[in-house]
């Protein structure tokens, strides 16, 4: 991984985690994730004018992974409903990159080198230790635990997906632009479908907020699939959570979430396990 690479992925960490913020901060979820997913669709439909259109062969990646997309939408809507975002975004990104270490090496064949795997095992280290520090002295939420859980398990799986898909289209501002119109139809769909002549007055008051969301969605993915043509997928999504360190910041200052001394610790494992990477590169 080279500097340029994983200065992209962190500008798309603190992206990330920016726009989920914006999320949390909609109080009706559904409204915001409405916003952001349509708001994506849009944006990918623009883009689509513009870029090549992906080759064939990484259309069934496309395809699965827009599904898989749909349901870590779902899960993370459930997730920033039942717990905090600074325990639920932590633990949601924070379960990632081993199951994605686990699924290159199996469908990639990219087994990583000792240097990357122990700054995948320390980052990952300190992403568990930011996790662990929203359940302190409190009794755990299982139902918000589960989620979070679930909703990581689909992020391995659309990461995996989408850096096969990518490398296979040719163009990664073509294949994020049909992901986000693909992707992008199911949640408006089903507001509308609830709601129905409802639905204007219920978006109106978000729309600033939840497009702006969008556009930071779609940036922090197109770097990252940008980047995913550049380096092998495991140490990209170790990166990739530093958002996790973001979000935990987000929590503490934007929505009076404690962040103190054992997350500064878990950063710190982070940014060892970050020059790790660099030094695989």
């Amino acid at each position: 991984m080279t500097p340029l690479v994983a200065t992209a992925v962190l500008l798309a960490a603190v992206t990330h985690a920016s726009w989920n913020a914006i999320a949390h901060r909609i109080t009706d979820k559904l409204t915001g994730f409405t916003l952001i997913s349509g708001g994506g669709l849009l944006i990918g439909l623009a883009m689509a004018l513009f870029v090549p259109l992906p080759a064939g062969p990484a259309w069934p990646y496309l395809l699965v992974s827009a599904a898989v997309h749909i349901a870590y939408y779902a899960l993370l809507m459930t997730s920033f409903r039942l717990g905090d975002f600074g325990q639920a975004y932590p633990i949601a990104r924070g379960t990632a990159p081993l199951v994605v270490t686990v699924l290159a090496a199996v469908l990639a064949h990219e087994v990583p080198g000792p240097w990357a795997a122990a700054g995948i095992a320390v980052s990952c280290a300190g992403l568990t230790g930011v996790s662990l520090m929203g359940l302190r002295g409190r009794r755990p939420d299982w139902a918000a635990i589960g989620a979070a859980l679930a909703t990581g398990l689909t992020i391995a799986g659309y990461t995996v997906l989408d850096g096969l898909g990518v490398r296979a289209s040719g163009t990664p501002l073509g294949y994020i632009a049909w992901l986000m119109a693909v992707q992008g139809v199911a949640i408006p769909a089903y507001m509308y479908a609830r709601v129905r002549g409802d639905i204007v007055r219920r978006l109106r008051p978000y729309a600033t907020l939840g497009l702006f969301g969008a556009a930071l969605s779609v940036a922090a993915y197109a770097l990252v699939l940008w980047a995913q043509t550049r380096a092998a997928l495991a140490p990209i999504a170790a990166l990739r959570e530093s958002s996790i360190i973001v979000g935990a910041a987000i929590g503490a200052v934007f929505f009076k979430e404690r962040f103190g001394a054992p997350r500064i610790a878990a950063a710190g494992l982070l940014v060892v396990g970050i020059g790790l990477m660099l030094h695989a590169g």
